[in-house]
């Protein structure tokens, strides 16, 4: 079986190359490889949630849960002073968050290696961001769900893309099932932006 970009350790060479990508209004360029997702670009999913995503009322750190190189993570930690904390699984996606941190001088960013919510030591979270591994399967993506909801703060949100084909709508049936309140928050070309709000 070949790799995937959720697993541990790509087996794919390594081959770094500079890309650039508009998120939240801002051009940003970021270093990528073989072996972790979206290589070339970054994708329109994880573009369009990084654009519709809104600071929440609640204080305190946000999560980007499956960071990758890092484009929503850290177009977020450009614009606050909260702490912005970034999970992987991937080890090579997580040294180039790094990489891409320190190339934006960022102090506000907290890496972490982790299979979902495993190495997480915070719970207080006002927002947990994720563009999920679908290719792991829906008992994994739905299992994120679950375990987003205990990592939250009280009003905090879980925000998820996801497109249609791709399960969107069982998606939002979970959510609806761990959540107090569902939103979908955008749609365009296929993909859904949802925001679950935790009472």
């Amino acid at each position: 079986m070949g790799s995937h970009y959720f697993d541990e350790h790509p087996e794919r060479e390594s081959q770094e190359r500079t890309i650039t990508a508009v998120l939240r209004g801002h051009r940003m360029s970021l270093r990528s490889d073989h072996g972790v997702f979206s290589k070339n670009e970054v994708d329109f999913g994880s573009r369009m949630l990084a654009d519709s995503f809104w600071w929440p009322e609640v204080e305190g750190p946000v999560l980007d849960m499956g960071c990758g190189y890092g484009p929503i993570g850290l177009s977020l930690a450009r614009e606050t002073t909260r702490m912005v904390w970034m999970a992987d699984v991937n080890q090579r996606a997580l040294e180039l968050a790094e990489k891409n941190a320190a190339a934006l001088e960022l102090e506000n960013t907290v890496m972490v290696k982790s299979d979902l919510f495993s190495s997480i030591e915070k719970s207080d979270f006002a927002s947990i961001l994720t563009n999920p591994p679908i290719r792991a399967g829906k008992m994994t993506v739905h299992s994120l769900f679950e375990q987003a909801y205990r990592f939250l703060a009280p009003a905090g949100t879980l925000w998820v893309v996801i497109q249609k084909k791709q399960g969107a709508p069982s998606a939002k049936d979970k959510l609806m099932s761990v959540f107090d309140k569902v939103d979908i928050v955008a749609k365009k070309k296929g993909y859904y932006i949802f925001c679950a709000k935790k009472n």
